[in-house]
């Protein structure tokens, strides 16, 4: 491979911020895995946001690649999986298997599409120095003509249609927005955009915690809601805490501590079958590798106020801040019914650019 971009490259980040600012080029922010791709000729290199290869994994992309993206280029994106109109997350996860059999049997039982925003190089010339509106008016031409599973990302310079798009795309599973300066270079690895994303909060059980790495501190609190039949279910944690605070966590959940987790809730935990039909802490993954999973029980009798900012069907997608305690609350009035529910929104029509879509930016 010879290219005027070589990999491994580090993608462009975003820091966050509270609102969305005017004046910039505005994307959905997808749910999925960050990739830049390579192709040189025959060859191609999908690479991860740590530079690591991904190429392997998706074989249907190596071959989508081959067949809708120019024979000398470098495009940065976003490999998803759809499932009902959706982003669904947990199946992309499950397509990292160390088994190739497995991948190439997911390949076609879950196949994934890559979404395209960004273009880095295309034949002998590399554009990382190149304006992100000149950048994007060379990847809409490069895209002219391609078709799913690659996608040319929506996008607008128009911040009330963002902020539509905001709302609206939630119901897809994007999660929310990412703004760009209009005469922004490539940066890679910097965070050089913004993204805007849905904060909420919820009242949650704490029915349990994990030790902190670094010693007999609290590591991070576990959380429940309970579901329509009245049963607990392992919905995420909050983690971020000062170490000191994590200290006296420590004491302040002592008397909740259980002597045996026989008799939680979550006493099928370490069961592999029973993670089936319930969600429950430890549920054996390929991320958490030989990481210790045990976790300190506690009587499900406290709540406390999260933030969060998407849900992954019925779990926190990201780790929450905790906001406060809640003395004032039943634990069993913690449900699900507390959630917000983004009105449904079909995913074709945001890659599709469906009928009541807002008109594209100018040159897309």
């Amino acid at each position: 491979m010879d290219l005027p971009v070589m990999p491994p490259v580090k993608p462009m980040l975003a820091r966050s911020v509270a609102t969305i600012p005017e004046g910039m080029h505005y994307e959905a922010k997808w749910d999925g895995f960050r990739a830049i791709v390579h192709r040189d000729g025959e060859e191609v290199v999908i690479g991860s946001r740590t530079g690591k290869p991904l190429t392997r994994y998706f074989p249907e992309l190596v071959a989508a690649v081959l067949t809708r993206l120019p024979e000398r280029c470098v495009v940065d994106g976003e490999i998803v999986v759809v499932r009902q109109g959706r982003l669904d997350f947990d199946l992309l996860s499950e397509r990292i298997h160390p088994a190739d059999s497995r991948v190439r049997m997911l390949s076609e039982r879950t196949p994934a599409d890559f979404v395209a925003f960004d273009l880095l190089a295309l034949g002998e010339v590399s554009l990382l120095d190149a304006p992100l509106s000149e950048r994007r008016a060379a990847l809409c031409e490069a895209l002219r003509d391609s078709s799913p599973p690659v996608h040319l990302a929506p996008a607008t310079t128009d911040v009330q249609v963002a902020r539509e798009w905001f709302d609206r795309f939630e119901g897809a599973g994007l999660d929310g927005i990412v703004a760009k300066p209009l005469n922004l270079r490539y940066r890679p690895d910097a965070r050089a955009m913004y993204k805007i994303k849905h904060a909420r909060t919820a009242d949650c059980v704490v029915a349990g915690y994990r030790y902190h790495t670094s010693g007999p501190v609290l590591g991070s609190l576990l959380l429940g809601l309970y579901d329509a039949a009245g049963r607990l279910q392992h919905v995420g944690v909050c983690a971020a805490f000062p170490m000191r605070r994590r200290q006296e966590l420590i004491g302040e959940l002592e008397p909740l501590r259980m002597a045996s987790v026989a008799e939680h809730p979550w006493a099928d935990w370490t069961d592999e079958a029973a993670h089936g039909t319930a969600r429950l802490p430890g549920a054996p993954s390929r991320w958490s590798g030989r990481k210790d999973l045990a976790w300190v029980p506690l009587r499900p009798e406290r709540v406390c106020e999260v933030g969060y900012d998407h849900m992954q069907g019925d779990r926190f997608r990201h780790t929450t801040q905790f906001r406060r305690w809640r003395p004032d609350r039943d634990p069993l009035s913690c449900g699900y019914d507390q959630l917000v529910e983004p009105v449904s929104y079909d995913l074709a029509d945001v890659l599709g650019g469906g009928p009541d879509l807002a008109p594209p930016a100018d040159g897309d």
